[in-house]
């Protein structure tokens, strides 16, 4: 029974090989198929996943528990003040710990000060965070424009062939059509998965905006408490000594 077993596991995997294989196969003849302007659109999608790539860890080390990490910092806050609180954000990676860190380190000159200094660094960690978009925009308007590229000139070399032959026939003519149709399919794929990484990054900066913005509200209010505490218990003092 179990030889049985391990007998259509490995019959089952030289079959799905052989699939695989085949499909490899007929994508790289209909890439040689398809001219000239495959070339560029083969770059695109390799630069454009590179990009995708990169951009995918890079978010990933910038996401962090929020809430948890904001959690930490008040905790910080109320039991050792400012610098306490920087200590933590010091120990976190991702923009929201930077810019809380800009604007703990402006707290001592007013809540103000820590405010304006929580919005400049914020502005500074999205344009980080959306780094190399714009090329990965620009690739996904390129590769179609490529493939419509192909496809022109693919036409243009089927109507000169039936000009030689001097008669349309409908071999030269689908051939040629098929041919030159081919960078356009390459084309529209290949910005298709681009696209799709893409608005993943987009909505996930959105995310991480979104959680800065709140957390650094929540930030400010955490200070503008801390120092009415302390500007009530000056009084208080004053009043115990008389």
């Amino acid at each position: 029974m179990v030889l049985s077993q391990g007998v259509l596991a490995f019959l089952f995997q030289a079959q799905q090989k052989g699939a695989v294989e085949e499909i490899v196969n007929l994508l790289v003849e209909k890439y040689i198929e398809g001219g000239f302007f495959m070339h560029p659109i083969l770059a695109i999608l390799i630069i454009g996943l590179a990009l995708s790539i990169a951009k995918l860890i890079s978010l990933r080390k910038a996401s962090i528990n929020t809430r948890k990490f904001l959690s930490e910092v008040k905790k910080a806050l109320e039991e050792g003040g400012v610098e306490k609180a920087l200590e933590v954000c010091q120990k976190t990676p991702g923009p929201v710990a930077s810019v809380f860190q800009a604007g703990l380190l402006r707290a001592n000159e007013g809540i103000e000060a820590a405010e304006k200094a929580i919005i400049a660094y914020g502005g500074v960690e999205m344009a980080f965070l959306e780094r190399g978009l714009v090329w990965l925009s620009l690739f996904i308007s390129l590769a179609p424009l490529l493939g419509f590229t192909g496809t022109v000139q693919g036409m243009i070399v089927a109507f000169d062939s039936i000009k030689e032959a001097k008669n349309i026939s409908p071999e030269i003519v689908a051939g040629g059509i098929s041919i030159a149709l081919l960078t356009t399919l390459f084309g529209l794929v290949a910005a298709m998965i681009l696209q799709t990484f893409y608005n993943y990054f987009v909505s996930k900066i959105d995310r991480i905006v979104v959680d800065m913005e709140e957390s650094s509200i929540e930030l400010i209010d955490a200070l503008a408490e801390m120092q009415l505490g302390k500007k009530a218990s000056v009084p208080e003092a004053k009043n115990t000594t008389k």
